[in-house]
């Protein structure tokens, strides 16, 4: 007993988990003082701004400290040892080309289970909550001066300034400069860059044992955001739109496991494996509501698993503003139920421009605050579906965000092995050693 006790504790997993549990339970009773008639009201506003968002934004801010620095020395070392340009062009071809196909299934399944299932059917508006949306809507008008879809991707990869680019977080920028950067290292003869490449490499391992120092602190992280998540919206606020939580929940597992699983099961391995190495990340990412917890461990354990650094540090970053599949999920099936929510029929072009404006879209406002209800936004208003619903679903916008998440995190992970398997150079016997080590 305990050695099974031990066991579990020892588990960073199970730590996660058990702090998931603790903080629904904590967020649940604090809940119940945040109504003004509890004698114990003046404890609620204390507890949330002085004790459990601080210690929820120690993690989030830990982690934003590491994942450039990791990006920077790992892709520049990847780009510099993929040996030619054209070997380079390759593999961001392959890339792209990848997330194109994969996002575009998640958007059309979302669509059809939102016709499927009718999440918005015998809803009364005015019975929802109402979020302000004032700010949302102002971004968005805001970015309609600007070049939408392509064009604005291509102007936002091109930093002005690196640095500003750097300590804005903004992860495109950074890739675009260490490709250049790392085709450039590459050039140089061989005495002057192998210093330079040691230097990365330092860097590299250095960046990765600071991950797993940090990750002993997930738990708390993880025990203080989810206890604000709970306190602040409680489980009230789910039930008006429980059928809506349901369905996109349910898209995301078939997604997962049918679509996701098919494509492992063409890259010769299981579903069920890469979600059992990627646990940890996964509860993180889901607890957190953030892919950037789990960027980093994800990069070192794709990597321990068989698909090279050259590839894991250039296809997993660039997934984090091109592959996002959770989240054009969950926004093709909100759209289709906003739109029943306000009784209009949706014709099937109705439903092609859907499609197309989210394929566009999601690419077009990468890395803008807010951006997956900017692109909301921008797929409702080109169907006719008044924005002022996105203010309906405001209310459990954190709930669905944190699936949306966990299936980003897998299919960014998956992405690696895919793209490692298209190259012809992922490691099998890795693999089954880290299986046998990682499983056992």
């Amino acid at each position: 007993m305990s050695f099974l006790i031990k066991k579990i504790f020892g588990n960073l997993a199970w730590q996660i988990l058990i702090a998931l549990v603790l903080g629904i339970g904590v967020g649940a009773y604090l809940y119940e003082l945040g109504n003004p008639t509890h004698p114990l009201h003046h404890y609620y506003q204390f507890s949330i701004i002085n004790i459990f968002q601080p210690a929820g934004d120690i993690f989030i801010r830990l982690i934003k400290m590491i994942v450039l620095p990791i990006i920077l020395s790992t892709l520049t070392l990847g780009i510099a040892g993929l040996g030619g340009s054209k070997r380079l062009g390759s593999l961001g071809f392959k890339t792209i080309v990848y997330f194109e196909i994969i996002t575009t299934i998640a958007i059309l399944l979302g669509i059809f289970w939102g016709n499927i299932f009718v999440p918005g059917h015998g809803i009364d508006s005015s019975t929802l909550a109402t979020t302000d949306i004032s700010n949302y809507t102002k971004a968005a008008a805001a970015l309609d001066d600007k070049p939408h879809g392509l064009i604005v991707m291509i102007l936002d990869m091109i930093p002005a300034n690196i640095f500003k680019a750097m300590s804005n977080g903004d992860v495109l920028p950074v890739i675009f400069f260490c490709v250049f950067f790392g085709l450039g290292l590459m050039s140089l003869p061989q005495k002057q860059r192998e210093p330079f490449l040691f230097f990365l490499k330092v860097v590299s391992d250095t960046m990765f044992k600071v991950t797993n120092m940090i990750m002993r602190y997930a738990p708390i992280g993880v025990f203080a955001l989810i206890t604000v998540t709970v306190a602040k919206f409680g489980f009230t606020s789910l039930l008006p739109l429980l059928k809506l939580i349901l369905t996109v929940y349910s898209a995301m597992v078939i997604f997962t496991i049918v679509i996701l699983g098919l494509v492992c099961k063409i890259c010769k391995f299981n579903i069920f494996t890469l979600l059992r190495i990627l646990k940890e990340e996964l509860i993180i990412a889901f607890s957190t509501a953030s892919s950037e917890t789990a960027l980093p461990k994800i990069i070192e354990k794709m990597e321990a698993y068989g698909a090279p650094k050259s590839v894991t540090s250039f296809v997993i970053p660039t997934g984090y503003s091109f592959n996002l599949d959770g989240s054009t999920l969950y926004q093709s099936i909100t759209v289709i139920f906003l739109a029943q929510i306000f009784h209009i029929d949706l014709s099937i072009m109705d439903q092609i421009i859907i499609v197309i404006t989210l394929m566009i879209a999601s690419k077009g406002i990468a890395g803008v605050p807010g951006a997956s209800i900017l692109v909301l936004s921008a797929t409702l208003g080109s169907v006719g579906i008044p924005l002022e619903g996105i203010g309906y679903i405001m209310g459990v916008e954190r709930i669905l965000d944190m699936g949306r998440t966990a299936v980003n995190v897998v299919g960014n992970a998956l992405a690696a092995i895919v793209i490692s398997r298209w190259e012809h150079v992922f490691d099998d016997n890795k693999a089954r050693k880290y299986e046998q080590r990682y499983l056992n």
